[in-house]
């Protein structure tokens, strides 16, 4: 009998499994796919919102500001990549100007700090090159990494004793002996407090434990990613003045703290939870609203795509946001449900869990115990390293002299610390997210024979069992002679 599960390992369920492993509660996460952050964690803009698209007095509002206000510290501890960049919306018509001038206002409502409208010239002067005949600036607003902000999450909380284990997806949910158990395709669980944190698939997790209450929609958005072109073009994130009722902020620009440009996302909604289909129409719909805001953006940027999608609770006809939901259920004690959790559920994730925890306490005794501090930290990035130091970490590890990823100046040392990761996830793409191999220009096409041959050589795993996210997804089917 655990004392809580926590179903899903996306940011906020990671946050949640890390705040309780700072008391003596037996915390398990179970997981679906083979590794953290898979889904809409993944998925998205990278982007710390300062709270100002959401509705004074929603959860929403209250949560992303108390969450944006603390990210900088908490990456700081953490070890994760961020930038305090701020944020420019633009106007190009007087309707636009009058939407900036609303959202100004909200945002005030909620607690945003230095908001204020500029004028073409500032505009200019803050994002060369974007059109516009003035805007509206947030200077709070910041950009991640949030696979390794989900990942130190998540390896934080282990250290402190929370268990995860992964591929191993929900099927059944049982109220009984004042608690719960919970089956996978790997076995049963027991547990007496149940958190619901499964993001897409959070109503069909709520509905096996008895509360049929809810129903997601899921809304599609399709993103490009640029080269590393963002110290030349784009300094920080531009967006357009937000229309009403369309399920996303719009198609906006965002440099990446890997120095890339990301250019999206569409916003559509579409029936499969799992449908992460990149389309030409909206691809192509996609650049062009993105050529309108930056002129200066040229296709030959362009390296890769992909999609995320939100969870929303608000149906198509209806458009925009609906609240958070994070309550224990009446008709289910024990069940915490977390559902409708997008954007900004990252920037939120730190005092969603803080409430949850708040929720835990009600049931069950939050007994502190002396935590570990984050001590497995990230390896240095070899590519952003001085000369001498690099020179230093060749004399120390000769691997360190070996590139693997020739596009980002991978080394073999770093790709050797991502496979040896706490979480033991050693898919390709848990190789990808740490070491951030494969996400130059070439995709791969240096690095990604070198890394399997890593993992079948130095590690003993069979080349049909290399896969790039989870079972499924197998690379090779055997050998030819």
């Amino acid at each position: 009998m655990r004392d809580v599960i926590i179903i899903g390992a996306g940011a906020v369920g990671c946050t949640i499994a890390r705040e309780l492993a700072f008391t003596r509660l037996d915390v398990l996460v179970l997981e679906k796919e083979c590794d953290v952050a898979a889904g809409t964690t993944g998925r998205n803009s990278a982007v710390v919102h300062a709270g100002f698209n959401n509705r004074p007095g929603s959860l929403m509002a209250r949560l992303c500001v108390e969450g944006s206000r603390g990210m900088e510290a908490l990456c700081r501890e953490l070890d994760v990549p961020y930038r305090k960049t701020g944020k420019v919306l633009v106007a190009f018509d007087e309707e636009d100007v009058e939407i900036l001038r609303r959202l100004k206002a909200q945002g005030e409502a909620n607690g945003a700090r230095g908001l204020r409208l500029i004028g073409k010239e500032e505009l200019e002067r803050m994002v060369p090159g974007v059109g516009g005949i003035g805007g509206f600036y947030s200077p709070e607003t910041a950009i991640l990494d949030p696979f390794k902000y989900c990942i130190a999450m998540a390896e934080n909380a282990a250290e402190n004793g929370a268990e995860f284990r992964f591929e191993e997806e929900v099927t059944g949910i049982r109220r009984e002996d004042g608690g719960f158990t919970v089956t996978t395709g790997k076995g049963e669980y027991r547990c007496r407090v149940l958190i619901n944190s499964a993001g897409l698939y959070a109503d069909k997790v709520s509905a096996m434990a008895g509360v049929d209450d809810y129903h997601i929609y899921p809304c599609r958005g399709e993103y490009f990613i640029l080269d590393e072109v963002a110290d030349e073009l784009l300094q920080m994130p531009v967006y357009p003045a937000l229309k009403p009722g369309i399920g996303g902020l719009g198609v906006h620009l965002t440099p990446t703290v890997h120095r890339n440009i990301i250019v999206g996302p569409s916003a559509e909604y579409i029936d499969e939870a799992d449908d992460y289909a990149c389309t030409p129409p909206v691809m192509d719909k996609l650049w062009q609203e993105a050529q309108a805001l930056l002129p200066a953006l040229k296709r030959r940027y362009i390296i890769g795509n992909y999609s995320g999608i939100r969870a929303k609770l608000a149906p198509e006809n209806e458009g925009g946001y609906r609240d958070f939901v994070i309550k224990e259920e009446e008709a289910c004690p024990g069940l915490i449900n977390l559902v409708g959790i997008e954007s900004p559920g990252l920037t939120a994730s730190r005092p969603i869990a803080r409430m949850v925890r708040e929720m835990v306490g009600k049931r069950l005794p939050l007994e502190e115990k002396e935590n570990a501090v984050r001590t497995h930290r990230f390896p240095p990035v070899f590519a952003k390293l001085a000369r001498e130091e690099q020179d230093r970490l060749i004399r120390e590890d000769p691997e360190y002299g070996e590139i693997v990823c020739r596009c980002r100046r991978v080394t073999k040392a770093e790709i050797r610390q991502a496979i040896e990761n706490p979480l033991g996830a050693r898919s390709l793409s848990a190789v990808k997210y740490r070491a951030w191999a494969t996400t130059g220009r070439c995709n791969g096409g240096y690095c990604l024979n070198r890394i399997v041959d890593m993992l079948v050589r130095e590690y003993g795993m069979r080349p049909e069992d290399v896969t790039l996210r989870g079972p499924g997804s197998e690379m090779f089917s055997g050998e030819v002679k």
